[in-house]
């Protein structure tokens, strides 16, 4: 058995797979790239630093998980993979922002995307809220690179 520990540690890739980071991120791998901006921002709730917590039931169908929350209304429902109660609000309401309890991540429904909602600064407050209430602790902090090529703080210095 030892044997076999021993040669488990460097048995070679399967055939085909090659350790590449363009494939480990590229299109194939279903990465996602969340959209920076949107233009659906005016339909956000002025009163997102009251939310329910992440454990709310579906309004509709009171099922337990896979629950997003409405950034118009604050209704909680069940996603496109439970009963689609998120998706059908979002037809009947054209309420397009929503955010995953499961996931904590932005979907813009008319956009067909996620958002960035580190970025996005009228995201950031009810992203933090919602991963308090989540985890019962602040969010790590997550430096975003400048457009301006500042680098992040301790780096090397780009002037010459």
């Amino acid at each position: 058995m030892a044997n076999q520990a021993g040669a488990s540690s460097s048995t070679p890739l399967e055939p085909g797979f090659e350790n590449d980071e363009n494939d480990m991120y590229g299109a194939e791998s279903g990465w996602v790239e969340a959209r920076t901006s949107c233009d659906h921002l005016a339909s956000l709730s002025s009163d997102l630093a009251h939310i329910p917590p992440p454990d709310t039931p579906c309004n509709r169908c009171q099922h337990p998980r896979e629950n997003w929350l409405c950034l118009s209304c604050k209704d909680v429902l069940c996603s496109r993979f439970v009963n689609k109660h998120m998706l059908q609000h979002f037809h009947q309401t054209s309420h397009c922002l929503a955010l995953s309890y499961s996931d904590l991540s932005v979907w813009c429904f008319a956009c067909d995307s996620y958002l960035d909602a580190q970025v996005i600064m009228q995201l950031k407050p009810v992203s933090e809220i919602a991963y308090i209430l989540k985890f019962g602790e602040a969010p790590p902090s997550r430096s975003v690179e400048c457009s301006k090529g500042n680098q992040a703080e301790g780096g090397a210095s780009s002037d010459s």
